[in-house]
């Protein structure tokens, strides 16, 4: 059984700082709310490093927004649907592709910069898209801008004190409500934050895995905190792997964009052959989970670690103007992507499942909300449309500001204390146990599952519990106790779904099931495994 606590506390001994709201991230999600929560709300933002490392600040290709007026809500909301195999709530994306626009609008205002064509955005289309709708900055740095353009913010607001390097350890609850967050700062000492609203906007869980396109802070914190204080996790089995990062010795997996393939590249096995039209009529523009599994079969048929994207139909100066920041990377590399076929492999990118939330971004806990890649708000179902995250938070931020509101000031805290006989420390090297973490998450919980082979993944992770029963004190080991746990939940509900459905793809059961399997996979610490059912209004 995971603890309700990772470390031993009594809550009346700690040092206490009372806040309105307390923000946990620093992503597009973490940095929107503290700015529009700000207005209104005294905020304490939370970051475990700084304010420029997040996930958003990789997101090359875009935001999708309905800005043309060839475009609509309704073909972005049926594009949507589509991707996420039947597994998107209808409400949660009506949301999305309705107040998407007016998010878009904030951003600008906020200061973002995105690119224009003749005075007008510059709308680019990415794959399973029906519409150019996506609005990018400076080619392919859209995340990077908006990082930018929010973190200024943030820093000259009044209203926001801004903690760099400290850790949000767990949540403090009692009877169902959150009281704010236990955190440990750089010298190692433990104090309370107590807040009428906590708001998770801890990004997603790709260092679950060997390779991945996220930084190493990306590790799934966030859904462990709150699985830990009695929130709903759900569909974590549905994880997304971007079919086209750098594979090359040396080179991190550097993600090159969707957008790439929007403009024209090909994808072709080690013997140059083109071979998308093997696996799906829309080809190279297809959703990401075919996409990614027909390379895998290429470099399996061929015996290869990659296969290539091939760009060099275009000129190098539209390659330039259009993506500068994977151009100049991959040259860092001694690699030209206008004259170069690039060799790319899947990487863990996003994951769709994480904390359920309601419509207004709140959990099961109250109190305690959930927004962006950390969330579960239905809008991805089983697979998420590409340039659709940035968007969800900035929406469902907005809705979070809303219900914050309503809030009454939060009562006085019970006496919590947390006592186990956490005596020892970890043996083996945190640093060894999270590589074989991810070593058994690739080889198991990959892009293709079976039951034989997720069985045996859970078993070996399972070895590594007795970390719960030693004395935790580092942010890595925190860091591999919240790793430990995701991977767990993911692994556990792989087995658990025996179909295949957009980013879960089954070998033993590889046909979708919908008259068994069109619901969600749903954990809570202490009920154990339920399922949820599909919004459909």
């Amino acid at each position: 059984m995971i603890p309700r606590y990772l470390v031993d506390f009594q809550l009346d001994e700690l040092p206490q700082v009372h806040t309105d709201v307390i923000v946990i991230g620093a992503g597009i999600a973490g940095l929107f709310i503290a700015i529009k929560a700000s207005q209104h709300f005294k905020v304490l933002m939370v970051t475990k490093k700084s304010l420029l490392d997040s996930n958003t600040r990789y997101a090359q290709g875009g935001i999708a927004a309905v800005i043309s007026d060839e475009d609509s809500p309704e073909y972005h909301h049926q594009d949507t649907l589509n991707a996420g195999a039947g597994l998107c709530s209808s409400a949660a994306v009506n949301v999305l592709v309705h107040e998407g626009p007016a998010g878009v609008q904030d951003l600008i205002q906020m200061g973002t910069q995105f690119d224009l064509e003749d005075g007008v955005f510059a709308l680019t289309k990415e794959g399973a898209h029906s519409q150019r709708r996506i609005l990018h900055a400076h080619g392919d740095a859209t995340g990077a801008e908006i990082v930018r353009a929010l973190s200024e913010k943030t820093k000259q607001h009044p209203n926001i004190e801004l903690w760099d390097d400290h850790f949000v350890i767990d949540l403090i609850t009692q009877d169902g409500e959150c009281y704010g967050a236990l955190v440990q700062k750089p010298d190692g000492q433990k104090v309370f934050v107590r807040a009428n609203a906590t708001i998770l906007c801890t990004g997603g869980a790709g260092q679950l895995f060997r390779y991945t396109t996220n930084p190493d802070i990306a590790t799934a914190d966030g859904i462990a905190i709150a699985y830990r204080a009695g929130a709903l996790i759900q569909d974590m089995e549905f994880v997304q792997f971007h079919p086209t990062a750098l594979c090359y010795p040396g080179a991190p997996r550097f993600l090159v964009s969707e957008a790439v393939r929007g403009e024209g590249a090909i994808l072709r096995n080690i013997n140059g052959e083109r071979f998308m039209e093997k696996y799906d009529p829309q080809l190279e523009l297809a959703p990401r989970d075919i996409v990614a599994r027909a390379i895998v079969n290429e470099m399996e048929q061929t015996k290869s670690t990659f296969v290539y994207i091939d760009f060099t139909h275009e000129s190098e100066e539209t390659v330039k103007h259009r993506f500068p920041t994977i151009y100049e990377f991959c040259l860092n590399y001694g690699l030209d992507l206008s004259s170069d076929w690039i060799p790319v492999a899947p990487a863990a990118h996003y994951m769709m499942g994480g904390v359920k939330t309601d419509l207004y971004g709140e959990t099961e806990v109250a109190r305690l909300f959930a927004c962006g890649e950390v969330s579960s708000t239905g809008v991805h179902g089983a697979n998420r449309l590409a340039s659709n995250s940035l968007s969800e938070a900035i929406v469902f931020g907005r809705r979070i500001i809303e219900r914050i509101h309503q809030l009454s000031p939060v009562g006085s805290v019970p006496s919590i204390s947390s006592e186990s006989n956490r005596t020892e420390h970890a043996k083996q090297p945190i640093v060894e146990r999270r590589l074989k973490l991810q070593k058994v998450m690739l080889r198991y919980v990959g892009l293709k599952r079976n039951a034989a082979g997720l069985e045996k993944g859970y078993e070996e992770l399972k070895r590594q519990i007795s970390i719960y029963d030693t004395c935790l004190s580092k942010r890595e080991d925190y860091e591999f106790a919240n790793l430990l746990t995701c991977a767990l939940l993911t692994t556990q509900a792989a087995l658990i779904r025996e179909e295949s459905r957009g980013g879960h793809y089954r070998e033993d059961f590889p046909e979708k099931d919908d008259l068994h399997w069109r619901k969600h996979t749903v954990f809570h610490r202490e009920h154990g495994i339920t399922e949820g059912r599909i919004d459909d209004v």
